[in-house]
Parts: C-alpha cells; structure tokens; sequence
C-alpha cells in the first residue's frame, strides 16, 4: 500500500488534502516544515510527497533537495498563483509536477494517481520481491502463506503483516509505535501493547525457543528487529 506525505505550514491546507485524499488504497502522513518532511521520511516509507514551497524552518525547495540527494521518490509541489518562478526553480530542482492553490480536489488527485502510477508499475520504484527469505524464514506475499524449515506457519493476516514487515527490513529496528502506524495505518494513541502480544504470538509460532528468539530480537528501549541471518 503506498503510502503519501502531505507537507504545508497551513494546518487548514493539511486537512483539506487529507479530505481530498482521504482513499482505502493509500496511507496518509502529515508535515507542516521541510524539516518535519524530512524526519517522516526517515522514519518511513514514503512513495509521493506533496510538498509546499514556502514554508518556516525549511522551505520546500531546499527539503526536495535534500529528498533528492537519496530518493527518486515523487515530488508534487503546491504553490500559490503568484509564485510562477518558484514553480520553475522547482521543476529544474527536481519536482514532478505542482497544483496550485486553491486546489481543485479532482485535480490533485487526478496528478496524486498519475504520479503514483508512473513510480509503482513503470519502473522507477524498486517492486518488492513476492518471495522473502530471511535464514529459514520463506514468505510468500502473493500466497500469504510462510513457511520456517520448509514447514507451514499458520499467522492471522496482523501476524502475516508484522512479520512481512520485519523481512522487507530485516536488521531496521523498529519501535512499536511505528509498527503499529505501518500494520494498523493509524496513530498508537496507547495501543503499543497490541504489538507486543502478536509478536509474542509470532515467535511462538516461528521460533524454536521463543523465550530465546533467533529471529524477532528485542532491543531494549527501542523496539523489535528481525535477525539477517536467523543466528543469536
């Protein structure tokens, strides 16, 4: 699923895109600096980003610098009417494309859907494998099914999706605040505990020793990650 980063300073904008974007088949993130933009970037897996150019802190020419420097992710920039030079720094900087304000609805998501369409199935975003293999550790994406040792594992679709999560990343820590935002598609708000009881369901399930884990590893003030190579 991919997922889409709404920066702008103007909360009011934030909202109206949110609204306008709000689609089963993406997640939303929101920004409100270039400097927030990039944070959320390296905490996540962004697949498009719309992007206002005058912005405090950071504005979003300088932000898509800095995205461009390790990601050809993209870039949608919204400008107002009169910053006609702006749009031109832009496009030569790197952007996709812009919108202008105000926005007609149909329109952003008219250029959100091409834009995504041209990175996911036209060859500029890498496809994710449908097979995983971490150690013994065999997932099938398309089958939904994984097996350890050759043999079958049964998981609840949460359990599939956590574990699928860990082997696109394996060695990447995450908190279990940020597997909930990426398996739930939704803020915590205290529900962290969730994690925590399908990981444990996990390890029962995958693990030989589960109180000793060669896989799913605790790292103590931080989260979970899932070991490369299955080994203590």
């Amino acid at each position: 699923m991919p997922n889409i980063l709404i920066c702008d300073d103007e909360a009011d904008i934030v909202n109206a895109l949110k609204i306008y974007l709000s689609d089963p088949d993406w997640t939303l993130f929101t920004a409100y600096t270039g400097r927030e933009a990039l944070d959320v970037m390296a905490r996540q897996e962004i697949h498009l980003v719309l992007l206002d150019i005058m912005m405090p802190e950071m504005d979003g020419i300088s932000a898509m610098r800095k995205i461009r420097e390790t990601s050809n992710v993209p870039i949608i920039l919204l400008t107002a009417k009169s910053e006609d030079l702006d749009k031109i720094s832009g496009l030569t900087a790197g952007a996709d494309d812009y919108v202008t304000k105000p926005f007609n609805p149909l329109e952003v998501v008219a250029r959100v859907r091409s834009q995504l369409r041209r990175y996911l199935t036209l060859g500029s975003a890498v496809p994710e494998p449908e097979v995983l293999l971490v150690g013994s550790l065999e997932l099938n994406d398309q089958a939904k099914t994984v097996r350890v040792d050759g043999e079958p594992i049964d998981l609840t679709p949460k359990e599939f999706e956590i574990l699928k999560l860990f082997m696109t990343h394996p060695g990447q820590v995450f908190s279990p605040a940020e597997v909930y935002r990426r398996v739930w598609h939704e803020e915590p708000l205290g529900a962290e505990n969730n994690v925590a009881v399908h990981i444990r369901h996990i390890r029962e399930k995958i693990e030989i020793d589960p109180s000793d884990p060669r896989y799913l590893k605790v790292i103590f003030g931080h989260g979970y990650k899932l070991e490369k190579g299955g080994r203590k």
